[in-house]
């Protein structure tokens, strides 16, 4: 069993108090902010990885959807806050399924 070293420890950084320092306690308009662009970024990541695990390119996704390639592109990146039905599409083209909370 490894032990730790509790001065080391205690000198460990919490990732809630850095997240309040940098962008403020939750509930904050800045904290928000940071939080609502996480999530694009996170829903961005999660539908490029499918795409690309079905070895499709942005332009044959977008044409799927009727939409642009660089749509695709700007919201793989996080560039861009889409639409929930925008995501709907996207997610039953690149047959995902989505469930409610």
């Amino acid at each position: 069993m490894i032990k730790l070293n509790p001065e080391k420890v205690a000198k460990l950084h919490n990732t809630s108090a850095l997240l309040d320092k940098k962008y403020g306690k939750r509930g904050t308009p800045e904290r928000a902010a940071f939080e609502s662009k996480a999530l694009i970024n996170y829903f961005g990541e999660v539908l490029k990885d499918r795409r690309k695990e079905l070895k499709l390119t942005q332009q044959e996704l977008a044409d799927k959807i009727g939409k642009e390639r660089s749509y695709i592109a700007h919201i793989e990146k996080g560039e861009t806050d889409m639409q929930i039905s925008s995501f709907v599409r996207i997610a039953e083209a690149l047959g995902l399924k989505l469930s409610l909370l």
